[in-house]
């Protein structure tokens, strides 16, 4: 009930488009920008296609909207992030995190979900490409970020609850725990770097949802 409500605040939220084109996705937005696109077929008129333009870092203060929805090259809607964008058969949801990409994806009426394909200029399409060409070292890739991310946040996880039990009245009550592991300055940099890259190329993947805390990835 309450993801469904959800959806719907987020499908009212979105103002109408002002028939706009599509702009061309250039090399310089590769850390900017996220495209995505789905195509749908329309009863008996064939088929639409649908585009999602993310811009990373804007706000409704921004010239251009955190996220533009574009039907056949023409803009039809725009919105502030989370988004959901009505289309036949169910509704396009959009989300960013800290490091990218949340959620991208067309939640159809019957409850199955399909990712939407990135730009293949994108920093999303290029690492799809990376694993559609590599795909063993793209497991490992995968692998390892998961591994990164997990092993960060345990140990952030750690230190924060030695600090909440460092304080008097929490550990007069329950004692002082102690991390096992504790990081000079620039390990702990390090550490916070490496997590935040694996988080980012999970988030490239449309697979850092669960890792940031949310539902599994689809």
């Amino acid at each position: 009930m309450f993801t469904e409500y959800r959806r719907r605040r987020q499908v009212a939220k979105v103002k109408p488009g002002d028939g706009s084109p599509v702009p061309e996705y250039r090399c310089w937005q590769l850390f900017s920008r996220s495209l995505f696109v789905l195509e749908l077929p329309d009863g008996e008129l064939g088929q639409h296609v649908y585009e999602v333009d993310v811009r990373h870092g804007a706000d409704s203060t921004s010239r251009r909207s955190p996220v533009s929805f574009y039907r056949d090259g023409a803009q039809v809607g725009r919105a502030t992030l989370p988004a959901a964008f009505p289309v036949p058969g169910g509704v396009i949801e959009v989300a960013v995190g800290r490091y990218g990409l949340r959620r991208m994806h067309f939640l159809a009426d019957d409850g199955t979900v399909r990712a939407l394909r990135p730009h293949p200029r994108s920093t999303e399409g290029l690492r799809a490409r990376f694993g559609r060409r590599f795909p063993r070292t793209s497991a490992v890739v995968g692998a390892v970020a998961v591994a990164v991310v997990l092993a960060g946040l345990a140990l952030s996880g750690m230190i924060a609850l030695e600090a909440i039990t460092r304080v008097p009245v929490v550990a007069a009550h329950v004692g002082v725990v102690t991390a096992p592991i504790h990081l000079d300055g620039w390990a702990e940099v390090a550490v916070t770097l490496a997590t935040a890259l694996a988080a980012t190329e999970r988030a490239l993947t449309l697979r850092s949802r669960w890792l940031v805390g949310g539902s599994p990835p689809v």
